[in-house]
């Protein structure tokens, strides 16, 4: 994908693995990498975050970003993303306006269990709601297909997985990708984790690129937390990537049932839960 359309997919979070570069939706906030546990049935969670993305080339930014999950069945979760997204090219006049609205479905077919991991799809559609004229878009509706799996053992939790993009904009190229992360809960508070994530040549002209981002959430209460991260390449294209986000979960009579890998009390959140 372009580098500006890359952003924009980091920026509609969830991730680029959400993967990396104009195009790079977002994933799990505030991650690159996925994990496949849905929202609890009849939950909502709700994002208000932004993210940054220097390149070579110039900066793009979302500010404000906006997303919504829902458990509309259970095991099932739709997902969309709004991006109010700044494209600052080096030597040319910034843009700023909507971006690419994201949406997709998240389906987990396989439940984790002491000795097994749990098992989920993700497919999302880019919409090409920005102006690729003012690099606040893709210009095409693109495709993300990725699978997800993910393991706990106590305080510590890890997922990842990959899957295939394909876009058809100008420009544009079809690529893999894929990316694994590690985290673990440091009381009731922090939870902290590392990832490694990589995408295939995502333009005519592009390269290959892996970045290593850490970060991690501070919960204020079960259902109100501070997300963070901070990351950049290690091989490929140049991009230093960062995120910053609040998180609220609400719906439901009853207090849901924690999602694997949260921070102690955490309820409908893991770092990667979407």
């Amino acid at each position: 994908m372009q580098m500006n359309n890359y952003r924009s997919t980091i920026y509609a979070v969830a991730a680029f693995i959400s993967v990396l570069a104009p195009g790079v939706a977002l994933a799990g906030p505030p991650f690159l990498t996925d994990d496949p546990a849905p929202v609890d049935y009849k939950h909502s969670e709700f994002y208000v975050f932004s993210t940054y993305d220097k390149a070579k080339d110039g900066k793009d930014i979302a500010a404000p970003a906006f997303e919504y999950n829902y458990g509309a069945f259970p095991e099932t979760q739709l997902h969309i993303v709004v991006p109010f997204v700044k494209s600052a090219p080096n030597g040319a006049a910034s843009e700023y306006g909507i971006g690419d609205v994201e949406i997709g479905v998240k389906y987990r077919f396989v439940q984790e269990t002491d000795t097994t991991p749990q098992i989920g799809i993700f497919p999302m559609a880019e919409l090409p709601t920005g102006d690729s004229d003012k690099g606040l878009g893709n210009g095409k509706t693109w495709w993300r297909l990725p699978v997800w799996i993910q393991k706990s053992w106590g305080e510590w939790t890890t997922y990842g997985g990959g899957g295939y993009v394909i876009n058809h904009a100008n420009g544009q190229k079809d690529y893999p990708f894929g990316g694994w992360l590690l985290q673990k809960d440091f009381g009731e508070n922090w939870t902290l984790g590392g990832e490694v994530f990589a995408r295939g040549k995502d333009t005519v002209d592009g390269q290959a690129t892996t970045i290593v981002n850490v970060g991690g959430l501070y919960k204020f209460t079960p259902d109100f937390n501070l997300l963070f991260s901070v990351g950049r390449d290690v091989s490929g294209e140049r991009h230093t990537v960062a995120y910053l986000g609040l998180w609220w979960a609400f719906g439901g009579e009853e207090k849901s049932e924690q999602k694997t890998g949260a921070v102690p009390g955490a309820g409908r959140w893991s770092l990667a839960g979407r």
